[in-house]
């Protein structure tokens, strides 16, 4: 792995997207190198798998701001590139390319832009969560659950040493 630079986002609930009262999303820039392996969609799954981030998918990122409230999310960044928004309408823009990561706590909006032709993501869960696509204000209930909601030991890039450990295990329950 390259020299990893990682930035937290911290996000107010915008629109119907409530993003995650406690638990910032982070960026990890160059995470992985692309020309260090021949298949670098097989190997960010494998380091996912041995974190305790089980891979679920490869495909794209949606158009449309949607959030997860059944889980935390993964993404990793395999091949091309692309600009998001991060925290809903009016959020964050980023320019992400392969080999950068996202993890983003369960209520975190998130769209697409623009991609490249050959923009590939890597999707990744812990174990017992799931991806949701929620497009709508969240019950009470949901509320709840996405500010409670669990995650592994490990960081899904790093491990023992990652910065999630860091950002997240310090966030007060509100």
């Amino acid at each position: 792995m390259t020299r990893v630079t990682v930035t937290a986002l911290h996000f107010e609930p915008r629109g119907f997207v409530p993003n995650n009262p406690r638990l910032p999303a982070l960026i990890y820039e160059r995470a992985f190198d692309p020309a260090a392996t021949i298949d670098l969609t097989t190997f960010m799954e494998k380091i996912f798998q041995e974190n305790g981030w089980p891979p679920q998918w490869r495909d794209g990122i949606y158009e449309f701001d949607h959030y997860h409230a059944q889980g935390h999310e993964v993404l990793g960044i395999a091949a091309g590139s692309a600009e998001l928004v991060l925290g809903g309408e009016g959020g964050r823009e980023i320019r992400v390319e392969a080999g950068d990561v996202l993890l983003l706590p369960a209520g975190t909006g998130h769209r697409r832009l623009r991609q490249s032709d050959d923009f590939l993501v890597v999707g990744a869960y812990p174990p017992g969560q799931a991806g949701d696509i929620v497009r709508e204000e969240p019950s009470p209930a949901m509320k709840q659950r996405i500010a409670l909601l669990s995650f592994p030991p490990k960081d899904p890039v790093l491990g023992d040493e990652g910065p999630m450990l860091r950002f997240w295990a310090n966030a007060s329950v509100p």
